[in-house]
């Protein structure tokens, strides 16, 4: 049993066409697991399922065997699934630490230890906590965005193409900061467009083609198979 999944999932938006169809995904804690392919391949909708921000047409999504398909999205997010989407995933205008503060609404505990915390994965974010988001670089507001959607201490993120928008260095950096979240024993789940750099980093990955399934295995064996790399690994 995968600790999260979303099997055989069919969902589109309103009444109109099916955006992926009988896809899967499955992530275990501990692990990374990424979701590759072209523009309008279905990635960002499949999260969007598993989140339930879109209807289920067929197929079902569970976490650690709990079927979870008819939850609304805050349900589910109190069910440890935290997301970071692409865009608008800090508010700009507060500090670091109050970005962080409003990331732990669901807590009753101390928020402070759980701040230190993520202090130790991103200590970026301990030297830059009284200062105002909207002055950091794009790698640090993302450091801030990942920060956030840790202080529920999730057991499953999901990252909408975290290094959308970054240079080349600072994208190594967050993959890096990525890996350091992996070892806190979160299961990931990443959308994302850079694929050779996902994969390197990746468990596992999904390759989806118009909506479906087309290829899937270790990130290893994904770098190395021959139609994956001309397909979509650019050579």
């Amino acid at each position: 049993m995968n600790f999260f999944e979303g099997n055989k999932m069919t969902a589109g938006y309103g009444n109109g066409p099916d955006i992926i169809s009988s896809c899967s995904i499955k992530v275990n804690k501990g692990e990374i697991v990424a979701i590759l392919g072209p523009n309008g391949a279905g990635k960002s909708t499949v999260m969007k399922t598993m989140l339930g921000l879109l209807n289920l047409k067929s197929g079902s999504v569970s976490i650690n065997g709990e079927d979870i398909s008819n939850l609304t999205p805050q349900d589910r997010v109190k069910k440890g699934i935290s997301f970071v989407p692409q865009s608008r995933n800090v508010f700009a205008e507060l500090t670091v630490r109050e970005n962080l503060e409003i990331g732990a609404f669901l807590r009753e505990d101390d928020v402070g230890k759980v701040i230190e915390e993520i202090y130790e994965l991103f200590p970026i974010l301990k030297d830059k906590s009284s200062q105002i988001v909207g002055e950091l670089s794009g790698g640090q507001r993302q450091q801030v965005a990942l920060g956030r959607a840790l202080m529920i201490r999730p057991s499953v993120l999901m990252l909408d193409e975290p290094t959308a928008g970054v240079s080349p260095i600072v994208m190594d950096e967050l993959f890096q900061h990525i890996l350091k979240v992996k070892k806190t024993n979160v299961a990931i789940i990443m959308v994302e467009q850079n694929a050779k750099q996902a994969l390197s980093i990746s468990d596992r990955g999904y390759v989806l083609v118009t909506g479906e399934n087309k290829f899937e295995g270790s990130g290893k064996e994904l770098l190395k198979d021959p139609e994956v790399r001309r397909s979509f690994l650019g050579g």
